[in-house]
């Protein structure tokens, strides 16, 4: 009869068919944290993202900036804030210092401007028109409740904005609303992968 194997005895034997890890891949594991605190401290502290990459010996630094470039890309979003609008700035001005395809770099960075002016504008517009759409369909709603309940039209004013329906229904529509946005963005953060 087989023996019956503990979960720990599993494991041993799914690591061990796993062999062992290739110096590159210990390199890796070791400095990608170090690229991604390194971009952390550059976006939140504005260190010298230059002179700190200089620190680290050639062999290593191709880690440390593949950290660096991954945290940076994480960090590029919609510019729906100021904080916002200064990460992408930062984070974009970064890029520039760890990748070396200015030109494809610049294709990108052209398109993703697009996008952050389009959703600024029209963008806006559109989330403005959707939230007076949302208001307006909550007042005939509870206008609506208030005349069934009550018998009389219209003589008590509810602030619906402040309502808990209300406000999680505009957070499901603007989601919405911001998902095409995200989807482009997406799309040039794969591509900025790709950039050497």
């Amino acid at each position: 009869m087989d023996e019956i194997k503990s979960a720990r005895e599993i494991a041993a034997e799914k690591v061990a068919k796993l062999g062992e890890a290739t110096e590159e891949e210990r390199l890796e594991w070791k400095y990608l944290p170090e690229g991604e605190k390194l971009a952390t401290r550059y976006i939140s502290e504005g260190t010298n993202l230059v002179l700190e990459l200089g620190k680290y010996d050639e062999g290593v630094r191709k880690y440390v900036t593949m950290g660096v470039a991954n945290v940076l890309m994480r960090s590029i979003g919609l510019p729906d804030s100021d904080l916002a609008k200064r990460n992408n700035k930062r984070a974009m001005d970064g890029l520039k210092l760890v990748k070396s395809n200015q030109i494809a770099l610049e294709n990108a960075y052209s398109q993703m401007r697009r996008i952050f002016d389009h959703y600024l504008g029209q963008g806006a517009e559109q989330r403005r028109q959707a939230y007076q759409a949302l208001k307006a369909e909550f007042e005939a709603q509870v206008g609506q409740a208030l005349q069934q309940q009550l018998g009389v039209l219209g003589k008590f004013r509810i602030d619906v904005e402040k309502q808990p329906q209300f406000q999680a229904e505009w957070r499901r529509r603007q989601i919405q609303l911001d998902t095409q946005y995200l989807k482009l963005l997406d799309e040039l953060k794969q591509e900025l992968a790709a950039i050497s």
